[in-house]
């Protein structure tokens, strides 16, 4: 793919593909036999749509990133690096029936669920067309399947239970999967949701997107022992997988879900990946001096789009394809960062915070409502 010298990490700016990395990527979907037939079954179009939704996540970064860079947004949470993991977890599920509750860093998964491409960037604008109308930059949509995240780290694991515990109870063939960060592990929430999830047996995926930093806190300052022992402690079956390898996560998120829809209670995933940048667009030069430069480094060389890229061509798919793939993907995100800055004059009143019967008149007018509600009936 095009690169960007003014957007993209520096490992990226100049990226070939090592062909050792390349052989060691396909040989990790080689390995395990279940995983390997899910891959070989995948088509050639079905190869493609990956190839577009990881140019797409990467691309929808890019564009926030040169609205910070132009002041149009004042800074944004990328998901640069880590875009397999969302992008294979998605592609495994019935889109038409599973519900996902991603973290902001896991935004591609919206557009993969249906939502317009749009949508991220209006609610980075909080116009009155943003999926929230302007009062939060966490978008959703239920009727498609995408729970809106929260700020909170770790309480998407309980809503996850609770909507799968939902499914399991009208007899539904769903899954609802949420990410959940490394640094997430070591809330309460999180312990709570897997525990909640295991002891009911829900259809339930839980993924352990282990980028290695929690904020600005290294994984080996905030924890101590294994990610993988984190929801095996709770009796979950748990999986491993390369988070910069899509059909590893792909193959691996198909193989939970398998297990949920048979009946056998909710699944965990790990998946190891490196976040290429900062917490938000405002600190990167903290987490430049968090981890040494030869991590950067490390994880540079395996950019999940460029390995994907790279193991394209190696199956035979011609490069005319690839770049004719990559600029209907860039045409497509440039068109919905163009339509979102058209509305961008068009704000919220301020009332518009409100929500009528909760927030609205006096601190204690939800107090009052109740009280009048209870009167009135007795």
């Amino acid at each position: 793919m095009k690169r960007y010298a003014a957007f993209d990490p520096p490992e990226y700016r100049n990226w070939r593909a090592d062909p050792a990395l390349v052989r060691a990527f396909r040989r990790r979907i080689e390995q395990e036999s279940r995983r390997a037939a899910l891959v070989k079954a995948l088509r050639s179009d079905q190869l493609l749509i990956l190839y577009r939704d990881l140019l797409l996540t990467r691309l929808q970064d890019i564009g926030l990133k040169r609205w910070v860079r132009q002041g149009v947004i004042s800074k944004a949470w990328l998901g640069v690096g880590e875009e397999a993991v969302t992008v294979g977890c998605v592609a495994a599920l019935d889109r038409r029936r599973d519900v996902v509750i991603p973290m902001i860093r896991n935004a591609g998964a919206s557009h993969m669920m249906g939502l317009p491409l749009e949508d991220c960037f209006t609610a980075y604008l909080a116009t009155a067309d943003s999926p929230s109308g302007g009062r939060d930059f966490h978008y959703g949509d239920v009727g498609r399947g995408v729970i809106q995240p929260v700020s909170h780290m770790g309480t998407s694991v309980p809503v996850a239970a609770g909507a799968a515990l939902a499914f399991r109870n009208r007899g539904e063939d769903r899954v609802a999967l949420t990410w959940t960060g490394d640094g997430a592990t070591r809330t309460a929430a999180c312990h709570e949701g897997l525990v909640f999830a295991s002891r009911l047996a829900v259809p339930a995926i839980v993924v352990i997107q282990n980028n290695q930093v929690a904020l600005g806190t290294r994984l080996d300052q905030h924890g101590a022992g294994r990610l993988v022992d984190v929801p095996a402690a709770h009796g979950i079956a748990t999986f491993t997988c390369d988070g910069n390898n899509v059909l590893d996560v792909y193959a691996a998120t198909a193989l939970a879900r398998e297990r949920c829809v048979r009946g056998n209670g909710p699944a965990a995933l790990v998946a190891d990946t490196f976040r290429m940048g900062g917490h938000a667009t405002h600190d990167e030069r903290e987490a430049r001096e968090t981890f040494a430069p030869e991590l950067f480094e490390h994880w540079g060389r395996r950019d999940p789009v460029g390995l994907f890229e790279a193991y394209l061509t190696d199956e035979g798919v011609p490069a005319a394809t690839l770049a004719e793939v990559e600029a209907d993907a860039t045409a497509a995100v440039e068109d919905a960062a163009e339509r979102a800055l058209a509305s961008r004059g068009d704000l919220p009143v301020p009332e518009h915070a409100l929500y009528e019967g909760i927030s609205e008149g006096g601190v204690l007018h939800g107090l009052a409502a109740r009280l009048a509600v209870r009167g009135g009936a007795e």
